[in-house]
């Protein structure tokens, strides 16, 4: 009996323990409650509150700011990247002007080059002009002794036509018509010393200032097409070697003017029906063909350097006051 009353009593006790700590417990948290709630009042100002629709008007403002300040960074991109593409395009123009000034530069100084005046270019063109003179001279002198006499004069050649200086088929001179090359020859023996080397040239600016230097002097006989044509070719070549043997009888000093490769000016050829400077079908153009050429060859120099050799071996002719 007393141990079940002592058994009650303990639980009792225990019960009463467990109790009292869940009170304790309660009021602690409680006692905590309170000191929060005492100093958040202490921390409430009624100055620094904001009203709602103000504060919901600050939200929205923040709002549309950020989306705005989301706006304009997208722009800035956007606007870097149109930076970045046109800094890209000025490069690639600044090299494409850069390309198109060299090429405009070249093309300048070529132009520039193109301007001066090619010294070959010029002392052959000087020489087709001292050519020109050359046979013109001729032309005049002769007529002086032979007004009746028609030469035909070319760009490159002085020509003798029909059947004056021969008889048809024939290579010897007519009696008449050998005066007339005799004066040939002395008219050439008067103009070839200024532009030739040799003993008897002798040079002078005057009448060569651009140092025009004959190659040759070449006496060409031509035929109509009557015949065999190599038989042509013979009497064409007899033709002007007759010529030449009558022009270098007369006046010997003729072999004498040497070109540059110190060879005689004065040489033969004959080309037969092979040339003709008319068609072969009347009796007047066969006439024509029927001739002898005196053909004038200049000299052409292979470059610039070459020039000056010319001019120094005609000046050592030069003659003197």
């Amino acid at each position: 009996m007393r141990g079940a009353s002592m058994r009650r009593r303990r639980h009792e006790e225990e019960e009463e323990s467990v109790f009292v700590s869940m009170t304790d417990m309660t009021v602690g948290f409680l006692f905590i409650v309170i000191l929060l709630l005492a100093f958040f009042a202490s921390q409430y100002n009624p100055s620094e509150m904001v009203p709602r629709p103000e504060y919901e008007r600050v939200l929205n403002e923040r709002d549309a700011l950020a989306q705005e300040l989301k706006r304009l960074q997208q722009r800035i991109a956007q606007l870097e990247t149109e930076r970045d593409k046109a800094i890209a395009a000025r490069e690639r123009a600044d090299k494409e002007i850069a390309g198109l000034n060299a090429q405009v530069a070249k093309l300048e100084a070529e132009l520039e080059r193109l301007r001066k005046p090619n010294p070959l270019e010029a002392y052959i063109n000087n020489s087709m002009e001292a050519r020109r003179r050359i046979l013109q001279q001729l032309r005049s002198r002769i007529a002086l002794d032979f007004p009746d006499l028609q030469l035909m004069p070319s760009e490159e050649s002085l020509r003798f036509q029909g059947e004056g200086l021969f008889k048809r088929a024939e290579s010897t001179l007519l009696p008449d018509r050998l005066r007339l090359v005799q004066v040939l020859a002395d008219r050439l023996h008067e103009i070839l010393p200024c532009y030739t080397l040799g003993a008897d040239a002798r040079f002078d600016s005057n009448c060569n200032s651009g140092f025009a230097l004959i190659e040759a002097v070449q006496i060409e006989g031509h035929t109509d097409s009557d015949g065999d044509d190599m038989a042509n070719l013979v009497l064409s070549t007899n033709r002007a070697t007759t010529t030449f043997r009558a022009m270098t009888t007369h006046q010997e000093k003729l072999l004498n003017y040497l070109n540059f490769q110190r060879q005689p000016v004065l040489s033969v050829a004959g080309y037969g029906r092979m040339r003709p400077i008319a068609p072969n079908d009347t009796v007047e153009d066969k006439a024509s063909n029927r001739r002898i050429d005196l053909r004038i060859i200049m000299y052409v120099p292979r470059d610039t350097d070459e020039i000056e050799k010319v001019r120094d071996a005609l000046g050592s002719r030069m003659s003197n006051p």
